[in-house]
């Protein structure tokens, strides 16, 4: 038990010298290192004599972090070169990383063997990740009135999909009972499927967020990292451990998590939030029900099965049918308004693509067949790439 504090300890230390000195609190970021430090060496010698199998993971959090120090020397020495800076918060951050890992490893048996790659590459939810970078690219886009420079995009995306593929992990993690029972579409995944244990699903997870953090902390700007850790919490604890299973307005909700790159990107281009920045947010958020409940439509009886309260399941295929239309034509109807700010390429691809969201929307609540059904869900996702595309597109034509 006393390991298992100290573990935890440790872990909690070192990610808060990694949001000090990405807030560039120096003596706190110093102090807090002082604290983690020792605990750290506690850690592994207490594995050395007890706990053999985790000797590995706290050695790596202890030298990782005493390579953080030594770069914070070197912070001191160069002036605190930014180039330099930016090495230091990211091997404190790998540290915090390593800690993490062994502070769950503390809290489950024997390891199990380490899964395949896909199976990790699995856990991050690619198809989806690639829809949150279109739109966290487009917010960055319009925030920067233009193409942004290469390497702010490039470790913007780059810390985006971390925080994205972190926040899959840690759902594949809390969903596993439901996954398991909602048919072939979701048995097979990694946890599910129990291919991936869940502690190294957590562990991965884990991982994959506080790197995020990290890298939008040091390389891009603290609002940036705090937005795509928010995003990233919200989808794990408000939507997947208590909406999802508690009320069938869950993805209504829980939507907004899927709302926040557009603000991660624009934040990250300006260092700030503005109008721009909400509309965005609200198109993603508005767009999100009827999207979600097309494919509820067409798994309705999964939900079911797992006991999940998802529209379809509890108000009948007829009312989430006229539930889509209604929220197609409000998101419509809100994407064109907001075209005033958003540019006339925009506004143009706004009134095309939302006329025919509109049209399958209303084809669905006249025919509720899967074919519509289908046909509603995969244009949705067309829908919103080609609308945050055309946002992109806009500025750079100014």
């Amino acid at each position: 038990m006393v390991f298992r504090v100290s573990v935890v300890g440790a872990a909690a230390a070192t990610g808060l010298v990694v949001t000090t000195a990405a807030l560039r609190l120096h003596a706190v970021h110093w102090g807090l290192a002082a604290v983690a430090l020792p605990l750290l060496v506690a850690n592994v010698i207490v594995a050395r004599w007890a706990y053999r199998r985790l000797v590995l993971r706290t050695s790596a959090a202890l030298a990782l972090l005493l390579v953080a120090i030594a770069l914070g020397g070197a912070v001191a020495a160069s002036g605190s070169s930014p180039w330099v800076v930016d090495l230091h918060v990211a091997a404190a951050a790998v540290a915090f990383g390593a800690a993490l890992v062994a502070a769950t490893g503390a809290f489950r048996g024997m390891p199990a063997p380490l899964a395949s790659a896909r199976d990790y590459l699995t856990l991050t939810k690619p198809r989806i990740m690639s829809l949150l970078l279109i739109t966290g690219a487009g917010g960055m886009f319009v925030g920067y009135g233009g193409a942004p420079p290469l390497w702010l995009f490039l470790v913007t995306m780059l810390g985006l999909a971390l925080a994205c593929g972190g926040a899959s992990a840690l759902n594949h993690v809390l969903d596993r009972d439901i996954d398991a029972v909602m048919g072939s579409r979701t048995r097979g995944r990694p946890v599910a499927s129990g291919r991936v244990s869940p502690e190294q699903a957590l562990e991965f997870g884990l991982f994959l967020s506080a790197l995020s953090f990290a890298v939008l902390g040091s390389a891009v700007n603290v609002l940036t990292a705090i937005l795509a850790l928010v995003g990233n919490l919200f989808y794990v604890v408000v939507y997947t451990r208590w909406l999802k299973r508690a009320t069938p307005q869950n993805i209504v909700i829980g939507g907004a998590a899927g709302a926040v790159p557009p603000l991660v990107g624009y934040a990250a281009a300006t260092g700030s939030l503005a109008l721009p920045a909400l509309w965005l947010f609200l198109i993603v958020f508005l767009w999100t029900p009827p999207h979600f409940w097309a494919l509820a439509l067409m798994i309705k009886n999964a939900y079911a099965a797992a006991g999940v309260p998802m529209l379809p399941v509890v108000r009948g295929d007829r009312e989430t049918a006229r539930q889509i239309l209604l929220y197609s034509i409000v998101l419509v109807a809100f994407t064109i308004a907001v075209g005033y700010w958003l540019g006339l390429v925009y506004t143009v691809a706004a009134i095309v693509l939302g006329a025919t969201f509109v049209v399958l929307a209303a084809l669905l609540r006249r025919d509720l067949s899967r074919v519509r059904a289908l046909a509603l869900f995969h244009y949705s996702l067309a829908y919103l790439a080609l609308l945050f595309v055309a946002a992109a597109i806009d500025p750079l034509l100014t």
